[in-house]
């Protein structure tokens, strides 16, 4: 009689295939990537194709007095007439008596890099921060994940947060922007009326200690009035003073969800149900809790509040 000899199968063979048909893949997408991007070109040089002439104008060369400029640029008298002159340089500013006026171009820089900053100054100057860390320990209290999700809570901060500094705002536009609108007030007139009622904002939201703590990190002495605090020195002790408080009041809503978690817990470890997770049981009734006693309204009205 023969006996068939068996051969041990290596466990490792099927990680091996797996591996091999993986690199096989990915050189496959990077063949088809390569082919597909030759294709655009060959397809864009033969789509876009143009001809370009010269011509020689009675066979000039060197020096020559005949301008070549087809519409010049011309001059004028008067600042206003700017904008009709053909002239490469839009970005113009004109002073008169220290009241500057500023051209359109500038203008739109100025706005555009204010929109590029806008995030920033939301965040450290305005109640936007305590409102979304407060709101982002409730949804954690709840142990509810995503639910709501990151955009809603950005955007219910956003709303709450223009809700709140509007007063502030129409303060700004008021003083600051109409004016400067007209050309009644120069730039650091602007600057300084436009930055008052947001100190008026940040100074009663700060505390003392923050103020002094940053006072001493600058090496320098207080007089204790809250006039002569510089904005480098309120501006970050208002953030650390909303770090503060978003996070006691972020502790404060924890307090009955944990009560409830504690009960669960040792409800199911003295049913003798330990391996199950108090969490998922507890979570049903948190939102139970949170739904009967009106949670959101609560905590966004109480929350609103802490600004007056």
């Amino acid at each position: 009689m023969c006996s068939l000899r068996r051969f041990p199968i290596k466990k490792n063979d099927s990680g091996g295939s797996r591996f091999m048909l993986k690199m096989a893949l990915t050189a496959g997408k990077n063949i088809i990537k390569i082919i597909s991007f030759a294709l655009s070109v060959l397809i864009m040089i033969f789509m876009f194709h143009g001809t370009v002439y010269a011509q020689n104008l009675n066979e000039q060369t060197g020096e020559t007095d005949i301008s070549t400029t087809i519409d010049p640029a011309g001059t004028h008298d008067e600042p206003q007439d700017l904008d009709s002159l053909n002239t490469l340089n839009r970005l113009t500013i004109t002073y008169n008596d220290d009241n500057g006026s500023l051209n359109s171009s500038l203008r739109i820089l100025i706005t555009l890099t204010l929109i590029a900053i806008a995030p920033l100054l939301l965040m450290v100057m305005t109640s936007f921060t305590r409102i979304l860390i407060v709101l982002h320990f409730t949804r954690a209290a709840l142990n509810t994940q995503n639910a709501p999700p990151n955009q809603v809570l950005i955007a219910l901060s956003l709303i709450l947060t223009f809700f709140v500094m509007q007063p502030t705002f129409e303060e700004i536009n008021i003083n600051a922007v109409v004016p400067f609108e007209a050309g009644t007030i120069n730039q650091d007139e602007f600057l300084e009326k436009a930055m008052s009622p947001l100190r008026d904002f940040m100074m009663p939201q700060t505390q003392v200690k923050d103020v002094r703590l940053f006072y001493d990190i600058a090496g320098e002495e207080w007089d204790g009035t809250l006039e002569s605090i510089p904005n480098s020195i309120l501006i970050p002790a208002f953030v650390i003073s909303e770090l503060r408080i978003s996070f006691w009041i972020g502790f404060m809503i924890y307090i009955p969800f944990i009560v409830i978690d504690m009960v669960v817990a040792s409800t199911l470890m003295s049913m003798g149900m330990m391996m199950l997770p108090p969490t998922t049981i507890s979570m049903p009734f948190k939102i139970l809790l949170f739904v009967l006693a009106d949670g959101w309204s609560l905590v966004i009205g109480q929350l609103v509040r802490t600004f007056y």
